[in-house]
């Protein structure tokens, strides 16, 4: 994710750092984008062991990854302006600060309320610490020198994320009852270590007091979005909510209208192509969310399935996308980017609706992982070319800001599709048995779970579906 800058000011030197230290910078990025990065993905996969010991409802379960969600998607953009107000490194270290506590205190949580607090707690440092980290690495090398370590930056990245589930699923599998406590108190090692790095290597990194940053819109974001999420989480929440969620977005893009500093600057969607990327990547980032929360539910409360198992279907997603993100990078500077966000986004939706078809099968070897490969494949097809039509529907100076809104827009789509999907997903268990995500072996409540994430990934596939038709609609840049 790029840095926002919420205005003009004094230029950025290109280089904060001693040439020495460019390389601990690196590591330091690598280290705390890792944890913000593995962090969903790993909290799918302890969910069940989390709910157990915590005694949380299907509910309460969408909240502790809807509060997350909620915190970094609402804040990222002001976490950015922020880094260019008082220095991307202190607020990078500030960032790491808030994980960390947040981490510890998910790691000895002892009720629902207690957790769902500690993961807004989390998702404001991310907010705080991810836009720093690739900021940090640019800023850091010379131009001639950026490409090769952002590169290295998402190569290593993507391998950490790719092996992030794996370590939690073997927590939360021979880890006893604190095997889900040991992924969250992982991240204080991690985090301190980030922090010594970055200590004291980034002298020019002072800030700029002209800028501005837009409290006024992160706070009506937050509401609009916050309430948006109770409304579709919570089936007895009363009308007026759904009202005061849109009255706040809508309030929300009144005020980004006029505000001095906005966090999302509106004129950014006048162009056709960003427009339409942002749209691919909620219904793409919908999809792949909503699937990927409640897989692990059903795998291990239904089907049988290890935490450690369950890491199967995510490796392969992790493994694809960053091996196939180059040559489809080259490929759609070839043939553009729509073809192949279009292709990509259908081989999603044909593995998802394989899902749904064979989910009262409960089959998970012979059937999940390989359609979940099937949609890996797939997203290694669209994420690289995804990214270069956000980029390539930016103006120049922009780009940062169409990397940052386009981020925000996936993060959003997440906590939507986990509480819609979820609301659908109780649905279609219907009433009796232990519920859905519970833990059970009845043939009434395999049936009934098969049905209830058969619901999740059938609208999951429409929705990829969807991203695949949008996808066609982005234009190929003239040379």
């Amino acid at each position: 994710m790029t840095v926002l800058r919420a205005s003009e000011g004094t230029p950025v030197p290109v280089s904060f750092c001693a040439e020495g230290d460019r390389r601990i910078i690196l590591w330091a990025a690598i280290l705390a984008s890792s944890m913000g990065f593995i962090d969903s993905s790993v909290t799918s996969i302890a969910m069940p062991a989390m709910r157990a010991a915590l005694g949380a409802s299907l509910a309460q379960a969408q909240w502790i990854n809807a509060a997350y969600l909620l915190a970094v998607s609402s804040l990222v953009l002001v976490g950015g302006a922020m880094g260019d107000r008082f220095g991307t490194a202190r607020v990078f270290s500030l960032g790491i600060l808030v994980f960390v506590a947040g981490s510890l205190a998910c790691a000895v949580a002892m009720t629902p309320e207690q957790m769902i607090a500690a993961r807004a707690v989390k998702g404001v440092g991310a907010a705080l610490m991810v836009p720093g980290s690739m900021a940090m690495v640019s800023r850091a090398y010379p131009r001639a020198q950026r490409g090769r370590a952002l590169g290295l930056w998402a190569a290593a990245s993507t391998l950490t994320t790719a092996l992030g589930p794996v370590l939690g699923g073997m927590f939360v599998t021979w880890g006893g009852e604190i095997g889900w406590r040991l992924i969250f108190a992982l991240n204080l090692p991690l985090g301190l270590a980030a922090l010594w790095l970055v200590q004291g290597r980034t002298p020019g990194d002072v800030g700029r007091p002209g800028v501005r940053v837009d409290l006024v819109g992160a706070g009506l974001a937050t509401l609009g979005v916050g309430l948006m999420a109770w409304a579709l989480t919570d089936a007895t929440a009363p009308v007026r909510v759904a009202l005061a969620a849109l009255a706040s977005l809508a309030a929300f893009v009144a005020w980004e209208a006029v505000a001095p500093a906005p966090m999302l600057r509106l004129g950014l969607f006048r162009n056709r192509t960003l427009a339409v990327t942002n749209l691919v990547t909620f219904a793409l980032y919908f999809a792949l969310n909503g699937v990927m929360f409640y897989l692990p539910m059903t795998a291990v409360s239904a089907w049988g399935v290890t935490a450690l198992e369950v890491t199967a279907a995510f490796l392969p997603i992790s493994v694809l996308i960053g091996v196939m993100s180059a040559p489809a990078g080259r490929m759609a500077d070839r043939w553009g980017a729509g073809p192949l966000m279009a292709a990509g986004s259908a081989l999603v939706a044909l593995a998802y609706a394989a899902l749904w078809h064979f989910a009262p099968d409960g089959q998970f070897w012979a059937h999940v992982v390989p359609f979940t490969a099937l949609a890996g494949f797939g997203l290694g097809l669209v994420v690289a070319p995804l990214t270069a039509a956000a980029m390539q529907g930016a103006e120049d100076g922009e780009q940062g800001a169409a990397s940052g809104v386009n981020n925000a827009v996936a993060r959003v789509a997440g906590l939507i599709a986990v509480a819609l999907l979820g609301r659908m997903a109780a649905a279609a268990y219907g009433p009796g048995g232990p519920g859905f995500g519970v833990t059970g072996d009845t043939a009434a409540h395999l049936a009934a779970t098969g049905a209830a994430f058969g619901t999740v990934a059938l609208t999951a596939s429409g929705m990829a579906a969807l991203a695949a038709v949008l996808a066609l609609l982005v234009r190929r840049p003239v040379r």
